[in-house]
């Protein structure tokens, strides 16, 4: 039997690995790996070659995103498929 509070999760990532890759998918992939703050703070978008580019707000942002990727790798993997980013760059601005 699966706990109910494992079953929306499954759900919501079964539809989401159903979908093509896209903007909008990554951008919800990236809010749902690194929670609702740090997603206010940064902004995602996905190169052809496989890049997530990742623009903070700001230096600490930066730093806090840079420090948390090797968290934030694996849940994005799940969400998009193991070969969809082959590279973060992280910029802060200001």
């Amino acid at each position: 039997m699966v706990p109910v509070r494992e079953v929306a999760p499954r759900a919501v990532l079964e539809l989401l690995r159903g979908q093509p890759l896209s903007a909008a998918k990554v951008r919800f992939a990236w809010r749902a790996s690194v929670g609702p703050a740090m997603a206010r703070a940064t902004s995602v978008a996905l190169a052809a070659d496989g890049t997530l580019h990742v623009a903070a707000a700001g230096e600490h942002w930066r730093a806090e995103t840079a420090r948390s990727m090797r968290v934030i790798r694996p849940r994005l993997r799940e969400l998009l498929g193991r070969g969809a980013i082959k590279r973060v760059a992280v910029k802060g601005s200001g």
